[in-house]
């Protein structure tokens, strides 16, 4: 993985959702879907954590020196498209199981690595 400023918007994103699927699957998640897409946006990682919720997880890259962390990234339209997505994803795949919005912050430092803040139920 290189220097996340000199990738583009897509590799960085992508990678950002990488490093968060490997810290999710080393804590026992199954990774459901990546990049999921819907009429009301994407949804960057949908996950199952070990007692059967379904977790949304909207993944924030930023430099470590990056004025706002991640979750005030989240802004409400943004939630609100979150939810809408959400909604169609559980209509097609699993309209009973339990819910979450999670997000992942990942902090980029110059040196290449990285800091992963993981904030579950960031917002209902």
């Amino acid at each position: 993985m290189g220097s996340p400023e000199r990738e583009s918007p897509k590799a960085r994103g992508d990678m950002g959702e990488e490093i968060a699927a490997r810290y999710l699957e080393e804590r026992g998640y199954q990774i459901l879907s990546r990049q999921w897409r819907c009429r009301y946006g994407e949804l960057d990682l949908i996950a199952r954590d070990s007692s059967g919720t379904v977790c949304f997880v909207e993944v924030k890259l930023r430099k470590r020196d990056a004025a706002a962390p991640g979750r005030e990234a989240v802004g409400a339209r943004k939630q609100g498209r979150l939810r809408k997505a959400a909604l169609c994803w559980l209509s097609e795949h699993d309209p009973d199981a339990p819910a979450r919005f999670d997000v992942a912050e990942i902090r980029a430092d110059p040196g290449g690595l990285f800091r992963l803040d993981y904030i579950p139920n960031a917002f209902a």
